[in-house]
């Protein structure tokens, strides 16, 4: 190699080498009066950049920045003392008595500040917040843009380089601190964390951290190269788990673990002119409680994740080489978001097989308390795809399967799932509180058996709720991707995909909470329940429509029938059932669609035309030239009725109520002929 150099210097002439030594020499000379110049004028030039920044400080954000004294230490250090922030007519933000940094020569050269060392002594920051008003509420206020860069696209893996070295460079290498605290006030709370030492000598990290003087003592170490791109930090208390008594008070979360890590690995412009960064995540001994998570105390004993984050112009995206572990459970999941030209979303989940009582075993603690203890023979093996475009929201991808292998139950754990097969207390809650225990079985004289109730109610009722209930395993993809969509458009929760088996689930053997665990936790009994046969269709289907709401603490088809018709429900006909089918969703309004007649209000009738159109097409029910299926005939009980009104306008529906239910009924009729498939144009018209 050394011969080869040798050989291509003497291939240059003498006179290009001259010109070579010629340029450098020059550039080094400008070097050296340019460094002249800032020495001599550096003391000038600190004290306008400190004013500056007095008026940018005060101009953006009303915070007025104080210093007493300001000077060079050295070439490349600062030394500044006495600084203090006082937002206008608020409370003091920050004060700091003796600060020095030092910046590296070389990166400043080319107009990159990269912090060298850091020294700070005497330093408090301190959140106050009192009524609608704090002294740090400039963080959160929108910065003006001009209009024009708005509107120029944005370079996402260039933004994320330059927020990333932005991060990177105001790490030092070496660092001293000493009496460091911040502190938040508000009407209520009084919390402070403070840092009696820290230091960074080389990249090591070493600190302690108290909390409310010394009610709890924590400590940051780890392995800092902000020039390499390589982090490690760990963090841990003395004694007893780390926890944010702040979170709990404020926010009612409560957080606690005994050691979490964090490793930023490597950071690199891969072959496609993308943004990859590599890290990893462990926690151990993770406790966490919300009551938007779960009834009780959700536990990880150990979890660990590995993170290939790729970000390129207009995406940014969790690469499918990520991994996530906890005890033997392995779930490599993926995310990718796309800005332009227009914005779409994707995610998944992806598991290798694996024993099935291995993955029961690696669920959280606390998270599905009905499945505690279950033993399961088998494997599993998962895979979850969803993809959104935000301009085609209609078009949702959405596909979750969950294939088994010798998959078998062996013992159930803190429920038996099996117990609806026999006879059976329920207890119906409202607003969390109990209402009375309803006997599903021959003991209760409402019960009604499957093959007694009128097959019209049964087939109007699977039509609106669940059509393909009997050839279904718990769940309709379809119907999940409608209610995405439809919730996406309206962005809010407008529309669920339950299944009747959902349904059913959810009533018999989960609390109300509407935590995600329960959410979760459902999904997985129907699995469970479904594709292991655990409970007949018919049985599932004569248990729902026994206990189901219907009205105003009125459950079960027996109850429903005679209330509202005197009447026992083999007797239904046709358009009593697809009223009593309409009700379902909506029970505590169940006598709002009659009138002082007990006719229905004609608002209804649409609903009457697409469901007992699509009754017809399925053979459920005879075609209705007419196509009011019954609508016309049908009569509330004359003791329900409500009386006759004073005013006749007061017997139209308000237009609100009208135009919601049509919108709705719309919403349904594309459901439904996805799932049945369209037919005639006039169908259900």
């Amino acid at each position: 190699m050394g011969n080869r150099l040798g050989e291509a210097f003497k291939k240059i002439k003498p006179k290009t080498l001259k010109i070579a030594a010629f340029v450098l020499g020059g550039f080094l000379l400008v070097l050296l009066i340019a460094g002249i110049i800032l020495l001599n004028k550096r003391d000038s030039l600190l004290g306008r950049a400190i004013e500056k920044a007095k008026a940018k400080t005060l101009a953006t954000y009303d915070i007025k920045l104080e210093l007493k004294k300001a000077h060079f230490s050295g070439l490349t250090t600062v030394a500044l003392e006495g600084l203090q922030l006082l937002p206008e007519n608020r409370p003091r933000l920050m004060t700091i008595k003796n600060l020095e940094v030092s910046v590296r020569l070389f990166p400043l050269i080319f107009g990159e500040i990269k912090l060298e060392s850091l020294d700070i002594h005497e330093a408090a920051i301190t959140l106050v917040k009192k009524d609608s008003t704090s002294n740090y509420d400039f963080l959160f206020r929108q910065k003006k843009t001009d209009s024009t860069d708005a509107k120029e696209k944005v370079d996402l893996s260039d933004l994320a380089n330059r927020m990333l070295n932005n991060v990177l460079y105001k790490i030092p290498e070496n660092m001293t601190m000493r009496n460091f605290s911040i502190s938040y006030q508000d009407d209520s709370l009084h919390h402070v964390i403070s840092i009696p030492k820290a230091d960074i000598d080389d990249g090591d990290l070493t600190s302690t951290i108290y909390l409310n003087k010394k009610e709890a003592v924590w400590h940051a170490t780890g392995e800092l190269y902000p020039g390499k791109k390589q982090l490690y930090l760990r963090f841990f208390a003395e004694g007893k788990p780390v926890e944010f008594p702040l979170l709990e008070r404020k926010y009612g979360l409560k957080l606690q673990f005994d050691t979490i890590e964090t490793h930023l690995k490597n950071v690199f412009w891969n072959d496609q002119d993308e943004l990859q960064i590599s890290g990893s995540w462990a926690i151990k001994n993770l406790k966490v409680h919300h009551w938007r998570i779960a009834n009780n105390d959700v536990g990880v004993a150990n979890a660990e994740a590995n993170a290939e984050v790729v970000v390129g112009k207009n995406y940014i995206g969790l690469d499918k080489t990520s991994e996530f572990r906890t005890k033997k459970l392995i779930l490599h999941p993926y995310a990718k978001y796309t800005l332009s030209p227009v914005k779409t979303y994707a995610f998944g989940i992806s598991t290798p097989k694996l024993e099935a009582q291995d993955i029961f075993d690696s669920f959280p603690t606390g998270l599905f308390e009905s499945l505690e203890g279950i033993r399961v023979g088998g494997t599993l093996q998962y895979t979850l795809d969803f993809y959104l475009d935000d301009s085609q929201p209609d078009s949702v991808k959405f596909e979750s399967t969950l294939k088994p292998e010798h998959f078998r139950i062996n013992a159930w754990g803190k429920t038996n799932f099996s117990r609806i097969n026999q006879p059976f207390v329920y207890t119906p809650y409202e607003y969390g509180k109990p209402m009375r225990n309803i006997t599903v079985g021959p003991d209760n004289p409402n019960f009604t058996p499957l093959d007694q109730i009128s097959p019209y109610l049964k087939n109007a009722l699977m039509t609106a709720e669940d059509p393909s209930f009997f050839s279904h395993h718990g769940f309709v993809e379809e119907s999940i991707r409608s209610s995405i969509a439809t919730n996406y458009k309206a962005k809010a929760f407008r529309r669920g995909g339950s299944t009747i088996s959902m349904q059913l689930v959810k009533n018999v053997f989960l609390a109300r909470d509407k935590t995600l665990a329960r959410k979760v936790e459902e999904i997985l009994i129907v699995w469970l329940i479904e594709n292991n046969k655990v409970i007949s269709k018919n049985r599932m289907l004569e248990v729902y429509l026994n206990i189901i709401e219907w009205g105003r603490n009125v459950y079960g088809i027996g109850e429903a029938s005679r209330y509202y018709f005197g009447k026992h429900p083999s007797e239904l006909d046709l358009g009593e059932s697809i009223y009593l089918a309409s009700i379902v969703p909506r029970p505590k309004g169940g006598l709002y669609p009659f009138q002082y007649d007990g006719s229905l209000k004609p608002y209804l009738s649409g609903y009457f035309r697409l469901i007992g159109s699509l009754m017809a097409r399925r053979g459920w029910a005879p075609v209705d030239t007419s196509r009011s299926y019954g609508f016309y005939g049908v009569r509330l009980k004359e003791s329900l009725r409500p009386a006759p009104p004073a005013n006749i306008d007061s017997l139209q529906t308000p237009p609100d109520s009208v135009s919601f239910f049509e919108k709705e009924i719309e919403e349904a009729r594309g459901l439904l002929e996805k799932i049945f498939g369209k037919k005639k144009k006039e169908d259900g018209k």
